[in-house]
């Protein structure tokens, strides 16, 4: 039983990383019915500037990210202005090509600047200090990440419905073209859902860094794990992010338990038997 108790223990703590993955797509989806394709390459680039200010400044990671993470919200907020948001209307193919360009751009943009050598972010002691949780041990990093996940998504929740801005975020979501005769700017709208997606995904890419190596060709694994979180949760949800991610999480470290080589292949299964039984994940939004 204690062998067993290990992998769940890190599955559920692994699923804090796949939540921070996902709910930027949830919060994109949620308020644009945008798919980002370049969701992972954002993630990926977040890891960089966070390697790059900790070079340059010498600053250990986590100080870094009180950085990183408003230098990605800025970004967003431009990407969506200048770029995004001339792409969006009724049809669903042009923000989706964009997106993709702009995956392939990052990706080769950071192969000229950094190399295809891969890239770690150095934290020292965190990355091996670790808890006594009765019979087995709990890394710190592990759990400050999920620590981490459970606070954003909080108050991603708390930001939704109990803030002026969460109630233009819903209202946009639902009716965009009567928010824009009620007199709320939609193209500043959505640049603002945009530059708190990034805030999210700037942290993802710090723990992402910290946690195990990264390079620019790593963004489509972290973008495909984050859309199975979204999508096992419930689209709209974001607490479901938290819970696709723990579900994700568990089945890829139960089934490295078994086989280290099913450890990804598990995850994936665990997937599509879900989206295969709930089409519309486990934990759907109720509009």
């Amino acid at each position: 039983m204690v062998s067993w108790l290990d992998p769940i223990i890190q599955g559920i703590l692994l699923g804090g990383l796949y939540a921070l993955f996902a709910a930027g797509l949830s919060l994109i989806f949620g308020v644009m019915r945008l798919v980002n394709i370049a969701h992972g390459d954002l993630i990926v680039l977040s890891s960089y500037v966070a390697l790059t200010t900790c070079v340059m400044l010498g600053l250990p990671p986590l100080a870094a990210a009180l950085l990183v993470v408003p230098v990605m919200a800025v970004a967003g907020y431009g990407l969506q202005r200048l770029l995004l948001n001339r792409t969006m209307g009724g049809e669903i193919l042009p923000p989706l090509l964009v997106t993709f360009g702009l995956s392939v751009i990052i990706q080769n943009t950071l192969l000229t600047l950094y190399s295809a050598d891969p890239q770690k972010l150095r934290a020292r002691a965190i990355e091996t200090a670790s808890v006594n949780a009765g019979p087995v041990s709990v890394g710190v990093l592990p759990l400050i990440v999920f620590i981490t996940a459970v606070a954003v998504i909080g108050a991603l929740q708390w930001m939704f419905y109990h803030t002026a801005l969460g109630r233009a975020f819903r209202a946009t979501s639902d009716r965009q073209d009567i928010v824009q005769l009620m007199g709320l700017n939609r193209a500043h709208i959505f640049g603002l859902a945009m530059a708190v997606a990034l805030a999210v995904t700037a942290l993802a890419g710090v723990f992402l860094g910290i946690r195990t190596s990264f390079d620019p060709a790593a963004g489509g694994t972290r973008l495909i794990f984050g859309f199975e979180a979204v999508i096992i949760g419930g689209l709209g949800n974001i607490w479901g992010t938290l819970a696709g991610g723990v579900i994700l999480g568990l089945a890829q470290t139960l089934g490295a338990r078994v086989d280290p080589g099913f450890q990804i292949l598990t995850g994936h299964l665990a997937f599509l038997i879900i989206l295969a039984i709930r089409p519309r994940g486990l934990f759907p939004r109720i509009d």
